[in-house]
């Protein structure tokens, strides 16, 4: 679907300008150091920013030209719901492995979000953030 597209080359993706973003997704996933996490599973929230040049589909308004970032999204849920390892580490390399799969050398940016990792006194997140480059 996306043979008139080309991804970028190997300059960092911030100096393109166009990327694609979905922020926000919220996953359940079986993820975490504990039993419990793993066999019961808890929430991560992911971010995907995509870099490509926009300006064709902006142009033709030609989806082929582009990203369906519907497919990405259905791509990390499903992922998502078949994962079960110990570390976000682990999940976020295979959660950039559907990715590369959908879209090829694409250059990606994934945040993934553990949103209430299990550490007494402690109310907030944890994230790693992930790129790969074109090439």
């Amino acid at each position: 679907m996306f043979s008139a597209v080309r991804p970028l080359n190997n300059n960092p993706p911030a100096a393109h300008g166009d990327a694609i973003h979905v922020e926000g997704l919220k996953v359940w996933a079986r993820v975490g150091v504990l039993p419990e996490e793993r066999s019961l599973g808890q929430w991560f929230v992911v971010d995907l920013t995509i870099w490509l040049d926009l300006a064709p589909a902006g142009r033709s308004d030609d989806l082929s030209l582009t990203v369906d970032y519907g497919q990405a999204v259905a791509a990390l849920q499903a992922c998502a719901e078949q994962v079960v390892c110990h570390t976000v580490e682990c999940f976020s390399e295979q959660l950039l492995d559907q990715v590369g799969e959908i879209y090829g050398p694409w250059p990606v940016r994934l945040i993934l979000r553990k949103c209430h990792p299990p550490i007494p006194g402690f109310d907030g997140s944890i994230s790693v953030e992930r790129w790969r480059f074109a090439g």
